[in-house]
C-alpha cells in the first residue's frame, strides 16, 4: 500500500479511472451486443440506428483514453461492415 502522501493520491486517482474505464467499457460492450443481434435477426432499421448509437460513444471513449484510437476505429468498422452487408 502507497504511504507517501502523492502516492495516496494517485492510488485513488488510478482506482477512480479505473472503475470509470470499466464501466464505459461495459457500457459499449452491451451496445456492441445490441447491434450484433440485430444483424443476427437481419433487421436492418434497428442495426444500423444501434450503430449509430454506439459508434459516438466508442468515439468518445477512444478520446478519452478508455481505447486506443486504433481500437475504437477498428470495433467501428467491423460493426459498419457488418450492418451494411445486410442492405446488399
Amino acid at each position: 500500500m502507497a504511504s507517501h502522501k502523492s502516492a495516496i493520491k494517485r492510488a485513488k486517482q488510478s482506482e477512480k479511472r479505473r472503475l470509470r474505464n470499466a464501466s464505459i467499457r461495459s457500457s459499449i460492450k452491451t451496445e456492441i451486443k445490441a447491434i450484433i443481434q440485430a444483424v443476427e435477426k437481419k433487421d436492418g432499421d434497428e442495426s444500423r440506428a444501434a450503430l449509430a448509437h454506439a459508434i459516438p460513444k466508442i468515439s468518445k471513449a477512444a478520446a478519452k483514453g478508455v481505447f486506443h484510437k486504433k481500437n475504437a476505429a477498428r470495433k467501428i468498422s467491423r460493426l459498419t461492415l457488418k450492418v451494411n452487408a445486410l442492405s446488399s
